[in-house]
């Protein structure tokens, strides 16, 4: 059995959703408080149990840890907004470092010692070259950035000090839904682009803010790389399954992207030809902390897990148009 922390939330959900589909013979425990994700993003099966709380709440922790045999650890549950890290930096960090800590302290507690930890490009920061690759410099350029690399260091630590095993999973731009309509991107506030831009499309905001015109990019808007939210599902079950026959502790941080970076103007268009409807959008400032580009090397994705994305960009965008359209929560 594995433990899934924010497993109702956007790509939480999408990961326990496949691997259920995929694994009969596998059962998952949900921890979620749930305020940002979704009891109804989940699949109804007698495989899966959901644990209504925070992930610094030990005493709730260690019962689950208790009751149920758990032998891995998938780590989803974190704040997320980059702009609201930057307000809010004492949350972000309670939250993403603090209450992990008290997690993990509760799994070294039980003996388990393998875990798949959910992190970010935000980690590098301003990029020096591009695309990105795992050797490139951590020097985050905002609070989310900083809390998701301090995790990683104590994971590494963790590997030498506990004999851990770890997966961090460094992702870009995640983006789309489920092909089957079931399940997809549903925040409040929205602060993603590629459903803003549908919401604009469908009327439901008079607009889409874009954040920053005067980058040194091709049309001055920022370069992002955007990857299918299946396609980081299937990647951390392929971790799963790397940490489960790996011999010895390990420490391993992988990019996942689709080494190709599109503009948000480009986006945009693309959200146009998807949708058939135009867009209104608002030029605004850029946001604190936002690098004018992002795009992925992820050959180390491909040597370790065997793992390629699979969506393009329009195939993203379709699947986040069809839930758009008729979204379940």
């Amino acid at each position: 059995m594995i433990l899934v922390t924010g497993g109702a939330g956007y790509v939480g959900s999408h990961f326990v959703r496949a691997f259920l589909a995929e694994r009969p013979d596998e059962s998952i425990v949900v921890i979620d408080n749930l305020s940002k994700g979704h009891r109804k993003a989940l699949p109804s099966s007698d495989r899966l149990s959901l644990v209504t709380c925070d992930i610094g709440e030990r005493e709730k922790i260690d019962q689950v840890l208790t009751e149920h045999p758990v032998e891995l650890v998938v780590h989803f549950a974190a704040k997320a907004d980059v702009g609201v890290s930057q307000k809010d930096p004492f949350g972000f960090m309670q939250t993403n470092i603090t209450d992990s800590l008290t997690l993990f302290e509760c799994m070294e507690k039980h003996a388990i010692r393998r875990i798949v930890f959910s992190s970010s490009c935000a980690v590098y920061g301003e990029p020096q070259y591009l695309p990105l690759d795992e050797e490139h410099e951590q020097k985050p350029a905002n609070v989310y950035g900083v809390s998701k690399m301090a995790v990683e260091h104590i994971l590494r630590s963790f590997t030498d000090t506990l004999g851990w095993s770890s997966i961090s999973l460094r992702y870009f731009n995640a983006a789309g839904a489920s092909e089957d309509g079931q399940c997809g991107e549903s925040h409040d506030p929205e602060t993603h682009l590629i459903p803003n831009l549908l919401k604009a499309a469908l009327g439901k905001i008079k607009t889409a803010t874009i954040h920053g015109t005067d980058y040194e990019t091709r049309d001055g808007t920022c370069v992002r790389d955007y990857v299918h939210v299946n396609d980081l599902a299937r990647a951390h079950s392929l971790a799963v399954d790397l940490l489960r026959r790996s011999p010895t502790p390990a420490f391993w941080a992988i990019n996942l992207g689709s080494t190709r970076g599109f503009t948000v103007s480009e986006v945009l268009k693309m959200c146009e030809r998807v949708s058939g409807r135009p867009i209104p959008r608002l030029d605004a400032p850029r946001r604190p902390g936002d690098p004018p580009a992002l795009v992925a090397n992820s050959q180390l994705a491909e040597r370790l897990l065997n793992w390629k994305p699979s969506y393009d960009l329009e195939a993203i965008v379709q699947t986040a148009w069809n839930w758009e359209q008729k979204p379940l929560y």
